[in-house]
């Protein structure tokens, strides 16, 4: 999962259409082979959560939500990887409690708000929005209920399953957070250059093991990065003044076409998943077997003898993979969680603390 990143401008839609074409005529042309910190304790989830927590109190959040996402989906696909990236990033910092959504200026003091940390300016708009939509439309048939960090929550799995992946129960009961800072960002987002033993060492902390590492990378089978990502790869890697040895020659020429080392576009952006990069699939690790992985940190998990086993069984069977990925998501979806007024609160504007 180490950074899934966009553009949030409107031009960039079509550059990043555009250069996933582009990319897909080179490869597609050619033979490619693609096999068929402080630690956030996760105490007792199941205790904590439920998928039915809102049965009586909001029976139909699911389909309040569903109304939102899927005509999200239909006006913007790419709200869906902005959306599944927004919930990475929640949970990977102070929990999963929607402190990624407060707005600085609405915090009434000086502090940042995770938002506008440097790691997350990058974050679309239409994560953010697909939130806020549902929010609005929840809050009119059950004021004052359903949080803004379940909303989220229940929304990253809506896309998973409209881009072709798999559909899963979301467990409820996460509170929102009364803490958004921007200072405890950097140290809990993975970045694109992390090696594995980084990865491990992030994810560990957040009590999540060396499968759902690898497992949960395969969120990269859809979305796409900025060239400031990856660029060190096709000019300078590691200080080397030469390409990464292990990206694909062809995927090479393709990316430098658009990403030059100095003084390019800020907004192009390129695919994650050069052969199928609009659908949740398990190609992603088809992909790294290939050399086609975009990011380093991507990459790099199919070189390390620790998670390369794991990347060939993906890479072979997708039920295997959704499977995971579910499981996956729900282990993450527990991180951090905050129960009751002493830690959490009911947003009404989910960019807004409660007074």
């Amino acid at each position: 999962m180490p950074v899934l990143t966009s553009s949030s401008s409107s031009s960039s839609s079509f550059t990043s259409i555009s250069l996933s074409i582009f990319l897909l005529l080179i490869l597609y042309n050619t033979t490619v082979i693609c096999s068929a910190t402080t630690r956030t304790k996760t105490t007792h989830p199941n205790r904590q959560l439920s998928v039915n927590y809102y049965a009586k109190s909001c029976p139909q959040v699911e389909q309040l939500i569903g109304s939102i996402t899927s005509q999200q989906f239909k006006e913007s696909p790419v709200s869906g990887p902005a959306t599944i990236r927004l919930f990475f990033h929640d949970c990977f910092v102070e929990g999963c409690d929607a402190s990624i959504i407060i707005s600085s200026k609405q915090q009434g003091n000086k502090m940042l708000a995770e938002k506008d940390a440097p790691d997350n300016k990058d974050l679309r708009e239409e994560g953010f929005e697909s939130v806020r939509k549902a929010k609005a439309v929840v809050e009119s048939k059950c004021p004052g209920v359903v949080s803004c960090a379940d909303i989220l929550a229940i929304s990253a799995r809506d896309y998973v399953h409209l881009a072709g992946g798999p559909y899963y129960q979301v467990k409820k009961g996460r509170w929102d957070g009364k803490i958004s800072m921007a200072s405890k960002v950097a140290s809990n987002i993975p970045q694109a250059n992390f090696t594995v033993d980084q990865l491990l060492k992030l994810f560990s902390s957040k009590g999540l093991t060396l499968e759902d590492l690898v497992v949960l990378s395969g969120a990269h089978t859809f979305g796409f990065a900025h060239c400031q990502n990856f660029v060190s790869r096709l000019y300078d890697y590691r200080g080397s003044k030469q390409p990464d040895p292990v990206i694909d020659p062809r995927l090479l020429r393709a990316l430098r076409m658009s990403c030059p080392h100095y003084g390019g576009n800020a907004d192009i952006v390129a695919p994650f998943d050069v052969t199928t990069p609009f659908v949740f699939d398990h190609a992603y690790y088809g992909n790294l077997e290939a050399k086609l992985g975009l990011l380093a940190s991507d990459q790099a998990l199919s070189l390390d003898p620790r998670t390369k086993p794991i990347v060939q069984a993906l890479a072979k069977d997708k039920q295997k993979f959704f499977q995971a990925f579910a499981a996956a998501m729900e282990k993450m979806g527990s991180i951090g969680v905050k129960r009751g007024r002493k830690h959490g609160e009911k947003r009404k504007d989910c960019s807004m603390h409660m007074l």
